[in-house]
This record gives C-alpha cells, structure tokens and sequence, in this order.
C-alpha cells in the first residue's frame, strides 16, 4: 500500500509579474465600435457604423474582394440553393448582375422550378403535405411539361440546363420574366448552370423528362461552372448561398478540376452566407480550397437579411469608405 503523501502548498502569487495594461496587444478598440444610427443620416452611414469586429469586418473584407474583382474583370461566382429565390432576392440579384457584381450563377434544380414558377405564375413553393396524401404534389402541368421541354430543345441545341431555360423564358414572355434569374443571365449573356441529382426534382416525376437529356446538360453545366472556377486566381470570389450538400460538392470537384488541367488557383475568396454553417460549405468551400493561398469568410444569418446587407454595401461602396 503506497504511503500518504502531503498536498503541495497553493502556490504564492507574491511573486506574479505583471505588466501596464496600455503595453498590452488587444484585438478590441474602441475605435472598431459600432456607432448609433443617426435619423435621417442615410444607409451608408449606417452601413459604415455597423462593428468592425468579428462578422462585421468579415462583412467588409468580403465586399472589399467583390469590389476588387468586379474592378478587375475576374469573376464574380454565385452558388445559390432554392432557398435564396423562395424568400424573395431575385430582384436584388438581377440587379447585381446587372451591375457586373455577378458574373456567373450556379444553382440547384429546385431553383429552376421556383424560378420557373415565379416567372410564369408570379408564385411558387406549394404546400407538401397537402398534395402528399392525394399524389398531386409536384405536379403542376406548366412547371413540369416546359421546364422538360426547354431541356430538351436545349440538348438539340448544345445548351446546359441554365441557358435552355433561360432562353425558353425569354422567347415565351411570361407575365413576371423580370424576377426571372435564369432569363436575366440569359438576357446578359452571364453563364449560369444547373446542377442536379436525378430524382430529387418534381420535373423528374413528369413524362416529359428525357434523362439522357438532363445528364448531358447537367453535365455540361458542370463543365462550364468548371471553367469559371478555373478564372478564379488573381482576385476572384465564390459565394455559396444556402446550400448545404450539392453545390459545396460541385464547387470542390471543379476545384480540383482546374487545378487537374494546370490552371493556377490563387490569391481568390469564398465565402459561405447560410443561416446555419454546415460541414460541406465550411469544408469544401471556405476552408480546403482557399488554404494557403486565399481567403475564406462564414457570414451567419437569414438570406432575407444578410443578402440584402451585402447587396447594399456592394451598391454603396462602403468597404472603400475609411
């Protein structure tokens, strides 16, 4: 049996050094502050005001990367899950594109759905549970007949997904064509692809759909989502925007891609904006692809929220500001 051995003495804190507060290297100042919105003073005073402290100044450094690439021509990637159309940004989007700080969308397939629908009907995302029980969930005739058909003229015409819609979109003239994303890029030539998995989208259930069609031009929008990417180097960004699996996927075998075939990927950022930071955008967009040689930003919130900030620091320029 082991013998009893004494506690140590609490040591003797006589001895501690210490030294003056103002010697001390600390990352919070008031000069980083938020200052009081002032009435009347106007949204880029209050865009200036807010903190520059932890999202605050990711906020501004990442507005600072989309200002310098839009000034120098690179590219300017959006990857947007469904979501961001269901809660009412088209508008703010197209006008960023049109004011070149969106060169190139990349979505999902329920995106073209909802965007369909928004063109055509002036409304989209139905109740599930409703249809569910009855079998009538996801079978709107319009949706599922001509989202099929512009896939398929599209194939016949060497298009992707993105751009067969769009064009379809175009020549029909829908009532509400102006909150369409797909017809706006197609209307500015700004490339934008689709990216789905077969299965996962209402227009997959329809008669109207040719899988064969639907690879080749999902797989040639990957292929040209890849090219973009492959501009990326020398101050462009890549946003991921509410997408969670599919498009940080895609947006890492594109990486990889570029690289693959000898294109030199540095000095870019990303940047993931959900109102939940979730494995695959953390990983595969913000943190291994930028590693060493870019910038990565998380930006936490409501797309209904934090996108509209974004757009309004971009419009107004503040990160150029002080």
């Amino acid at each position: 049996m082991r013998a009893r051995r004494d506690p140590p003495h609490p040591l003797d804190l006589g001895g501690v050094r210490t030294y003056p507060l103002a010697e001390r290297k600390s990352k919070v100042s008031l000069a980083d502050f938020a200052r009081p919105h002032t009435p009347g003073a106007g949204l880029r005073a209050f865009l200036d005001s807010l903190p520059r402290i932890l999202a605050g100044e990711s906020l501004r450094a990442l507005v600072r990367d989309i200002q310098r690439a839009e000034a120098s021509g690179k590219p300017i990637l959006w990857g947007m899950g469904a979501h961001v159309l269901k809660v009412g940004l088209s508008p703010i989007l197209i006008d960023l594109m049109e004011k070149g700080f969106v060169t190139g969308i990349a979505m999902n397939g329920a995106g073209v759905v909802h965007d369909f629908e928004l063109a055509v009907a002036g409304q989209t995302s139905e109740e599930v549970a409703e249809g569910l029980g009855s079998g009538d969930f996801g079978m709107a005739r319009e949706t599922g007949e001509e989202i099929n058909q512009a896939m398929v003229q599209g194939d016949r015409d060497g298009l992707g997904l993105g751009a067969a819609v769009g064009r379809h979109l175009v020549q029909r003239r829908p009532p509400h064509l102006e909150v369409s994303l797909l017809a706006s890029a197609y209307r500015l030539g700004v490339p934008a692809t689709v990216h789905v998995a077969v299965g996962t989208d209402i227009v997959h259930m329809h008669p109207a759909c040719d899988p064969a069609a639907l690879g080749r031009g999902s797989h040639l929008d990957f292929r040209l989502f890849a090219a973009q990417v492959a501009e990326l180097g020398g101050g462009g960004v890549y946003l991921n925007v509410g997408s969670a699996v599919l498009l940080p996927e895609v947006f890492l075998k594109a990486v990889t891609l570029a690289r693959n075939l000898g294109h030199h990927l540095s000095d870019f950022a990303t940047a993931n904006l959900d109102f939940i930071q979730s494995y695959r955008p953390l990983t595969n967009v913000v943190q291994r692809p930028t590693r060493g040689v870019g910038r990565g930003y998380s930006l936490t919130g409501h797309h209904e929220l934090l996108l509209p900030l974004l757009a309004a620091a971009l419009v107004e320029g503040v990160a150029n500001s002080r």
